[in-house]
């Protein structure tokens, strides 16, 4: 038997081992991803196939890169690139431009990911972020194609060829305060119009229980994130509208699914005591709500989870449990006397 057999390498305890890596987390969310990713397909054509890939090769390069001329150890075989890749398509409309995306990933995966120190370090969601810098550009941004209307895969469209073919989200309609030409169905299965991979509740449901079945992921944060903006969207419905029916439209509608699942649980940028996640969903869901109903631009789920993601320290803080027994130590005043 040679040496580097016999060695032994001493750590510091707790000595703990799971069988879940981070490659085999950001896989799990890959096959959760996947049935939102087969329904753009089916709802934009190839385009969304096309753009989704794209976004992929662009974040995976990036990190590449960056961390080559940085002269450090290769991360890309963990798949959080590619995950980051698949969510910054899953939030822009499927005619982006293809050199717009890749701006969106490059931004997510240097500035945001990588300048902090990468995977676990950054402090906000990478795809969002990128979103948010995205609306630099806000035609390319709001420009939304019906669903059943199928793009050519390496098309390039344009507002002009697009005539015709656009429609308003129904997140558009709920902003003045009418109920959406989209039933209820419509948008749970994904009949409507929307960023790539946002516009079925279904599918992303389908995404979300799977992730619960894996214990990537636990219910809190969703459960009160979508709890608080269907109790709010309940006690203040708008335009007439019957309360279930306002409440269900706000759920199912935008972003607010895709962002409960699988951007406001992200494990670097969300809170880790079990108070702390509750105080974060309800927190997501209150800026969601006022966003939503005080805000200029329309949606409101991106910087809701964005804001709440700089306040995790203070959530965590919150959250942490009171030790059974423990005596809280009296404060002492200036001069040592107990206070």
């Amino acid at each position: 038997m040679n040496e580097e057999a016999l060695k032994l390498t001493l750590s510091s305890s707790p000595h703990a081992h799971s069988p879940n890596s981070t490659r085999r987390i950001m896989l799990d969310v890959c096959i959760a991803l996947l049935p939102a990713l087969i329904g753009a397909i089916v709802f934009f054509g190839a385009r969304a196939l096309t753009l989704t890939a794209l976004s992929v090769a662009g974040c995976v390069f990036f990190e590449w890169a960056y961390r080559r001329i940085m002269k450090k150890d290769n991360t890309t075989g963990d798949l959080s690139a590619v995950v980051t890749g698949i969510l910054v398509a899953f939030v822009c409309p499927v005619t982006l431009p293809f050199w717009t995306i890749l701006i969106g990933d490059f931004f997510a995966i240097v500035v945001v990911k990588q300048l902090f120190g990468g995977i676990g370090a950054n402090i906000v969601n990478p795809a969002l972020a990128a979103r948010a810098f995205l609306f630099s550009w806000p035609l390319f941004m709001n420009t939304w194609v019906r669903s059943g209307v199928h793009v050519p895969a390496f098309s390039n469209p344009t507002t002009a060829s697009l005539d015709g073919l656009t429609a308003a989200t129904p997140m558009a309609s709920l902003h003045v305060g009418a109920m959406p030409e989209a039933s209820v169905l419509d948008l749970f299965l994904g009949r409507t119009g929307g960023s790539l991979g946002e516009v079925s509740a279904m599918l992303l449901l389908l995404g979300g229980i799977y992730l619960l079945v894996r214990r990537v992921i636990s219910a809190r944060i969703p459960l009160a994130y979508l709890g608080t903006v269907a109790v709010l969207a309940f006690l203040f419905p708008r335009g007439g509208a019957a309360r279930l029916d306002w409440m269900l439209v706000q759920v199912l509608s935008g972003g607010l699914m895709l962002g409960a699942w699988f951007m406001a649980t992200d494990y670097t940028t969300s809170p880790v005591t079990h108070g702390g996640q509750i105080a974060y969903g309800v927190g997501c869901g209150v800026l969601t709500f006022l966003f939503r109903y005080f805000g200029s631009y329309v949606e409101g789920v991106s910087y809701a989870i964005l804001i709440m993601n700089c306040c995790v320290g203070f959530f965590d803080r919150i959250g942490v449990p009171k030790r059974f027994g423990a005596v809280r130590q009296k404060k002492q005043k200036k001069g040592g006397a107990e206070a």
